[in-house]
This record gives C-alpha cells, sequence and structure tokens, in this order.
C-alpha cells in the first residue's frame, strides 16, 4: 500500500455527515458563501461553533 499523500494536519477531519436541506437553507448557505467567500463545509463549521457556544452559555444560567 502506498503512503498517503497530501499535507499533514494537526486536525485530521474524519467524521462524515450527511443531511438534507430545504431550496431555502441552501439557498441562505449559498447567499453566506458569496458574501464572506468561503465554502459551504465552512459556513457549516461556524454556524456548528456558533450554536456550540450559545448552548455553552445557557448551560451556564442552569
Amino acid at each position: 500500500m502506498s503512503p498517503k499523500i497530501g499535507r499533514p494536519t494537526e486536525d485530521p477531519k474524519k467524521t462524515r455527515v450527511g443531511f438534507r436541506l430545504t431550496e431555502d437553507e441552501s439557498a441562505m448557505i449559498d447567499y453566506c458563501c458569496e458574501v464572506f467567500a468561503i465554502t459551504k463545509t465552512e459556513v457549516i463549521r461556524q454556524g456548528i461553533k456558533e450554536m456550540y457556544q450559545k448552548a455553552r452559555e445557557e448551560a451556564k444560567k442552569k
């Protein structure tokens, strides 16, 4: 077997997730991509981080 090719990373992305979106949700992601000049994946990752922060703040209140 040949060795892996590509850049080494300290934060490998091994988990794959798939999901369905409405046309409106897809359009919202596309709009964010255009405005911020980032990929769909990055829009979703930033959304996850934002929701995680909100969840942590909410958990502190309880």
